[in-house]
């Protein structure tokens, strides 16, 4: 009997395992969809990943009129596209192909056997096929077995994985964490040997899987693994140098600790799990040790700095490197208000947050570790303090787009200035006084202006 969470994709796929078995072909239903169903965990891709013995030319002959889309772009690596309704399907012939130890472009070889095609792939957890159209489990390798057991093995040795695609260590860390899989010693004993063949990977792919990673819902054991490996210095090299730097403020063995723990704590979001990873990550250059301990002075300014660096190596975008940097040099704002907050303090909150409010709050919230359930409980009233002034400043105010209450070109009138340094030093003045007293209108902003100019002169 097939279980009622198989059936949906069954309906989908069926027709297609129809054609081609009606072409004297082989399909199946391959990927990590196959292993999510056996997990019953939500299908999240909408994409669906099938595998044949036919090549890619033939494919698009059994294809043709019968999907609303395809396309042969990837054809030269055995894959075709096609598209019915709103779901999108790649159909790729069974591949054997070889590598070069120096590079990561495989030399394309089609195969007609399933059992080659799983054996190359990543993990036997991922090396299952669904047969179509009537289904039954490719499993050659014992990657259900290992899924019930919470085993990370690899189809073949883990030496020969990883030469043919380095990534692949990477990607442990990420079934480590979202799967709670333990890896075998010999996976293991391969990443720390094999480390440093991360480095023919281009930064794009090892930023992907990172992302990857950070979003599982709790990325912890990943992060150790990469860590504890040293897989994680050939692509990030400061954050295993905050291991050794003790933390007297949250009481963590190290900073590194802390860190990760923050990580896990945040929302499964990129951008403020990024932040939380690296939030620290300027302790080590700015630990100094005094009369009253461990100090960590500016290390938000220079971590922001060494956010950005490390960002731009790993080939982020320009928005992903400006939200992550931000909220580093961010982070330690909100303690800085000690007796209070004024308007004027939560104008100016809102203002250097810009668009990662949301972000800066939730990476406050999250970066107290401490096990004293007092601080704990004091923050959070804090924290939850600020949120409601923001909220009450929101009502009577413009918060979402703090603004002077005059434009450039009111001020070049009323001061009768041509564009130039004058008109903006002018609205640093108007800026200042929406921000510590907030929207007082056009006639007395104007009012002050004048009288601020006069007394200039």
């Amino acid at each position: 009997m097939v279980p009622e969470r198989l059936q949906p994709i069954l309906d989908e796929v069926s027709p297609f395992g129809d054609r081609f078995r009606d072409a004297g072909r082989q399909l199946y239903l391959v990927g990590g969809i196959v292993r999510d169903l056996l997990l019953g965990r939500e299908l999240r891709d909408p994409d669906i990943d099938l595998t044949t013995d036919a090549r890619p030319e033939e494919t698009l002959r059994i294809l043709k009129g019968h999907v609303d889309a395809v396309w042969d772009q990837g054809a030269r690596f055995g894959t075709i596209g096609a598209k019915v309704g709103d779901r999108t399907f790649e159909i790729t012939t069974h591949r054997a192909e070889a590598y070069t130890p120096e590079t990561r472009k495989p030399t394309v070889q089609f195969s007609t056997d399933v059992e080659a095609d799983l054996s190359r792939r990543d993990f036997t957890v991922n090396a299952m096929a669904l047969a179509l159209p009537e289904p039954e489990l490719i499993d050659p390798f014992g990657g259900a077995a290992d899924l019930a057991a919470g085993v990370l093995r690899t189809p073949t040795g883990p030496h020969a994985s990883f030469s043919d695609d380095p990534l692949r260590m990477m990607r442990a860390a990420r079934f480590v964490a979202g799967y709670g899989l333990t890896p075998e010693d010999g996976l293991v004993e391969a990443v720390v040997e094999m480390r440093e063949r991360l480095d023919i990977v281009s930064p794009e792919r090892i930023r992907d899987e990172l992302d990857k990673l950070l979003v599982v819902e709790d990325p912890s054991a990943g992060l150790w693994f990469l860590v504890d490996t040293g897989l994680i210095d050939r692509f990030l090299p400061e954050l295993p140098a905050m291991r050794l730097e003790q933390d007297p403020i949250h009481r963590h063995k190290d900073v590194l600790a802390h860190s990760i723990a923050v990580t896990a704590k945040t929302r499964p979001e990129r951008i403020v799990r990024l932040a939380a990873l690296l939030h620290d990550i300027g302790k080590p250059r700015t630990r100094v040790i005094g009369p009253n301990g461990v100090s960590f002075h500016h290390h938000e300014v220079v971590g922001a700095r060494m956010a950005r660096k490390r960002m731009k190596e790993l080939r982020y975008s320009n928005d992903d490197i400006e939200a992550v940097s931000t909220l580093v040099d961010l982070h330690l704002r909100f303690h800085t208000y000690k007796m209070g907050w004024s308007d004027s303090a939560v104008r100016r909150f809102v203002r250097d947050a810009g668009p990662y409010l949301s972000e800066l709050i939730e990476l406050t919230r999250c970066d107290c570790t401490t096990r004293n359930r007092r601080k704990a409980e004091t923050l959070a009233r804090r924290m939850d303090e600020l949120e409601v002034r923001i909220e009450e400043l929101r009502e009577q105010e413009e918060l979402a787009a703090l603004r002077p209450d005059l434009d450039g070109r009111q001020v070049m009138e009323l001061l009768d200035l041509s564009p130039g340094p004058d008109v903006g030093r002018a609205m640093e003045f108007l800026m200042e006084l929406r921000l510590e007293e907030g929207p007082v209108g056009e006639e007395e902003a104007a009012r002050r202006l004048v009288a601020w100019w006069e007394s200039r002169t």
